[in-house]
């Protein structure tokens, strides 16, 4: 099993910054372009516990895949879990945690997932598995800076 942690300072209040993370339309604008992300469903405005929701994305080597996500939980202005239900992990579950500050709003979000494929996927995971993750990160990382720090 393996687990990724960013946290990120927002300088925006908690409600404009949880508007944001909790509305899956936002998800495009947060994932990198060559990742072709596109969701398949209709959405609600709000997101809620059992949301499952459908899109396909090219993780790797522009191949696409359905991924289909279950939102777990949602404690609204605080946190919220997604899971994968299908796509490439055996495991893929990401918390998004959200603290109000004085300076702004810290944001966390920690990914834990285990590959498929037993050793092979231990094998590949620092080579290719975990560098991929890390520029999707990073990616996000920017983009958010972009969107809520630049103003």
């Amino acid at each position: 099993m393996y687990q990724l942690k960013r946290t990120q300072l927002l300088k925006s209040d908690l409600k404009t910054c949880w508007e944001f993370f909790s509305s899956p339309q936002n998800l495009k604008e947060i994932t990198p372009p060559y990742m072709g992300f596109d969701i398949k469903v209709s959405l609600p405005k709000e997101m809620y516990e059992g949301l499952m929701i459908a899109y396909t994305v090219k993780p790797l080597f522009s191949i696409p895949m359905t991924w289909i996500t279950e939102i777990k939980t949602v404690k609204e202005n605080q946190f919220f879990v997604d899971e994968q239900r299908k796509g490439p992990y055996t495991i893929w579950h990401h918390e998004h945690h959200f603290k109000e500050t004085p300076e702004g709003v810290e944001m966390t979000d920690i990914v834990t997932y285990v590959l498929p494929l037993g050793f092979l996927g231990r094998l590949t995971h620092p080579f290719i598995v975990k560098p991929k993750l890390e520029e999707i990160f990073e990616y996000r990382f920017k983009r958010v800076e972009e969107i809520f720090n630049q103003k």
